[in-house]
Order: C-alpha cells, then sequence, then structure tokens
C-alpha cells in the first residue's frame, strides 16, 4: 500500500503540500493502473507490478487528518504486515528542493500529516518516502509555505524528478526499503 499525503481540491492541487499525490498519480500512470476511484476517506487505485499487487491511496480529508483513511483500509489487506507493506508518500519543508529520503520509520519531523498517520496507525514503524520541497525561510509560516504554490524553477524540479520517484516506489515495493534508501536517498 501506498499512500501519497496532499490536500483535496484544485486549490492545492500545485502546492508543496500536495507533492505526495504527484509521486503516487505518476507511479499509477507509469504502470497502466486504473483511475482513482473514490472511496470513503481516500481516492484509491490498485494494479499489478511484478505480480505484486499495490494498492494507491490518496486521502480526501484535509492533510492533518491523514490518518483517518487508514484506520481501516491497512487492515484489510489480507497478511498484510505494516512495518513492510505501507510506504507513505509526503512532502519535507525541511529539505531543499529535490532532495529524496526514504526512511524505515521515524517521528512525524513536524509534519502534520505523518503526525496524524502515526495517530491512526498507533505506531511510527512504517517506511515513509520524503521528497524536499525547500526549507522555510527564516520568519515564514510554516503552514503558508507547504499550501503555497511552488515557483515554476523549483516546480519543474520536482517534475523533473517523478519518473525517478516512480521507479523508487517501484524498487521498495520489489526490493524493500534497505535498496530504496540505498539507491535513491539523496
Amino acid at each position: 500500500m501506498v499512500v501519497g499525503l496532499g490536500n483535496p481540491g484544485p486549490r492545492y492541487d500545485d502546492t508543496r503540500h500536495n507533492v505526495g499525490w504527484w509521486v503516487i498519480d505518476r507511479f499509477a500512470f507509469d504502470h497502466g493502473f486504473g483511475p482513482f476511484e473514490r472511496g470513503r476517506r481516500s481516492f484509491e487505485s490498485s494494479g499489478r507490478v511484478k505480480g505484486r499487487r499495490i494498492r494507491l491511496l490518496k486521502p480526501r480529508t484535509w492533510m492533518n487528518r491523514s490518518g483517518l483513511a487508514l484506520t481501516t483500509l491497512w487492515r484489510e489487506e489480507e497478511d498484510f504486515r505494516l512495518e513492510t507493506g505501507l510506504l507513505v508518500v509526503t512532502d519535507d519543508a525541511n529539505l531543499d528542493v529535490g532532495r529524496v529520503r526514504f526512511r524505515r520509520g521515524g517521528g512525524a519531523g513536524g509534519h502534520n500529516g505523518l503526525r496524524s498517520v502515526n495517530a491512526a496507525l498507533g505506531t511510527t514503524s512504517y517506511a515513509r518516502l520524503r521528497i524536499g520541497v525547500g526549507v522555510v525561510p527564516a520568519g515564514e509560516d510554516l503552514a503558508d509555505w507547504v499550501l503555497s504554490p511552488l515557483p515554476e524553477e523549483d516546480e519543474e524540479r520536482i517534475v523533473a524528478l517523478l519518473p525517478e520517484l516512480s521507479r523508487a516506489v517501484g524498487v521498495w515495493a520489489d526490493e524493500g526499503i534497505d535498496a530504496a534508501m540505498n539507491r535513491f536517498n539523496q
């Protein structure tokens, strides 16, 4: 299961906070998944990659309530192991634009979406892929920063990374978090 964090609605499409949605949209496109369907608390798509079923989710809740989309979904999967079967893809305002960090687990790092996921799952032991959207300038409000559109140059940089990030999600699904960290962290 791959969960891209973001905010619903066209107003947020080009904001820093929706980079997680960009990545799973690209992954779905690259692998010929069907369109995202509206579920109870998320938009969902699924397909097979190298014989493995992959379920993609984009929570329909606001970012700070992202965990609500996961409270029951991961329990529906037979033989699902949270530590190896879940990847959360999100923006990171503590990393320079285009920096990529896979992590095995850990805290929220000030990210309200990850804080909500941690609370909903009752653990921080799941993989995450964090994509740098630029470090918040001194004196700027974090919420205003992540909810603002990316400058054209920064957006182009992240969009150019999407094919590699899609491959990275595939490596995580096929080979695990260690292989993804070794090949894609920068």
